[in-house]
């Protein structure tokens, strides 16, 4: 009962537009302003061009490094990759390569989830098959992101199918690592609740929830307790499928913190948290 109540919830807030709002990042602006960081077009549909920007650290060597790149949230419907403009930096700054994407929305393209989806895949896809080129490790790419960007990043590690048509499949979009923040992760529809025309697609195509299975990317979670947007009780249950499948999946709660308070109080905490996780797992040197 209390998963159904919390699904209720969570597309309430979802079909009112629901977005999160940063006091880091207060304008969120579109188009993205990003200074220091090489912006690349990593898919065009129309005449859209979608972009990353790159944070690349100062080498020591040839070596290739770990990678992780960010999506942002805004319920599918607006948001700017500059989102994870801090987390980017920091982490580059700890010797990985950051990546902030772009990708299509309902208020400038009209897109659905389904198509931002198809976007973050293919984004995916991109720096691992230009991964020789820009220094990274193709092995060792995490995915991150907040709300719908977090359902995005865990949308790239479950979901088959929902590939972009010219993407080239023998080129993996699995992720390496997940690193979620308040993501939304169950979709399942509800009877009496449709929400095909929402999504794009039947709502368990794109539920990552259902398409968990043994072997995914190693993965941490930070959510607030008090999150209204998305209920705690839909991460606390993919936790546990998670688990039960026999992933490593680390759920860190915050209690009396709303939706998107990673931005906010809590910050420089889940920051810390986040450095801790991708040590652990080898992307970056262990603090001095």
């Amino acid at each position: 009962m209390r998963i159904v109540i919390a699904l209720l919830s969570l597309f309430a807030a979802l079909t009112a537009g629901a977005q999160e709002k940063s006091s880091r990042t207060p304008a969120r602006v579109y188009p993205p302003v990003i200074e220091g960081a090489k912006s690349e077009t990593y898919r065009k549909v129309g005449d859209t061009e979608l972009k990353v920007w790159i944070f690349d650290p100062e080498r020591k060597g040839a070596k290739p490094l770990p990678a992780i790149v960010f999506f942002f949230g805004g319920g599918w419907s607006s948001g700017s990759p500059t989102q994870f403009e801090p987390q980017s930096r920091h982490l580059a700054a700890r010797g990985m390569i950051a990546l902030v994407a772009d990708y299509r929305v309902k208020t400038r393209q009209n897109a659905k989830p389904v198509d931002c989806v198809a976007d973050a895949k293919a984004c995916v896809r991109w720096v691992r098959a230009n991964a020789g080129r820009l220094g990274i490790d193709p092995d060792r790419i995490a995915v991150g992101g907040g709300s719908a960007g977090g359902h995005l990043a865990a949308s790239v590690a479950t979901l088959p199918g929902l590939d972009p048509a010219p993407d080239d499949k023998a080129i993996s979009c699995l992720p390496n690592a997940l690193v979620l923040f308040n993501p939304a992760t169950v979709m399942a529809p509800l009877p009496g609740l449709d929400l095909k025309g929402f999504f794009g697609c039947e709502p368990n195509e794109i539920s990552p929830l259902h398409h968990v299975k043994k072997g995914m990317p190693p993965t941490i979670i930070f959510h607030g307790k008090a999150d209204a947007t998305v209920p705690y009780a839909t991460v606390e249950k993919f936790a546990e499928v998670m688990k039960a499948a026999g992933n490593r999946c680390e759920l860190v709660g915050y209690e009396g913190q709303p939706h998107g308070f990673f931005n906010k109080a809590k910050y420089a905490e889940t920051l810390a948290a986040t450095d801790d996780f991708l040590v652990s797992l080898g992307y970056l040197p262990a603090k001095k």
